[in-house]
């Protein structure tokens, strides 16, 4: 039976856990045909699409097998840092902007780059801005199923 690898376009079902068995996504919500959406990740074997750890979970699987993984830091989102949270007056702010903490902020830098935030905090005086991916700092597990190598 073929084996999963570098190149190849997979559908995988997956279910993220913290390591305090917090689950944070899932390709499957449990109920048959809800409409929600959910299905199994499309993605290319080492292309960059995934986190590293996840891509190499995948890898040497065959259809219809699972299995569970562990992904320390460095292989997820790596390291949290500090660096990338910023206190920004309100003054700075489109004056019609209502921040609340949890809200998705795109950012765009003066070199035309764009990137996402989460508002963190919000004051009369400032919100806190937070450029680190939601998962940061956090080692993940993964129970993987590969359903097609296509």
């Amino acid at each position: 039976m073929a084996q999963a690898k570098d190149g190849d376009r997979v559908k995988v079902h997956y279910t993220g856990r913290l390591d305090d068995g917090t689950v944070f996504d899932s390709s499957e919500c449990g109920e048959d045909d809800c409409g929600c959406g959910h299905g199994p990740m499309e993605f290319v074997i080492g292309s960059g699409q995934v986190i590293p750890g996840f891509d190499a979970g995948v890898k040497g699987l065959s259809v219809g097998e699972s299995k569970t993984i562990h992904i320390p830091v460095d292989e997820a989102y790596g390291e949290r840092m500090e660096e990338m949270v910023a206190v920004v007056p309100r003054g700075d702010l489109p004056p019609e902007m209502k921040p609340e903490v949890g809200q998705q902020l795109e950012v765009t830098q003066e070199d035309g780059q764009v990137f996402n935030v989460m508002v963190t905090e919000v004051t009369n005086q400032t919100i806190t801005i937070d450029a680190n991916h939601p998962l940061a700092g956090q080692a993940l597990n993964f129970d993987l199923k590969l359903v097609e190598i296509l």
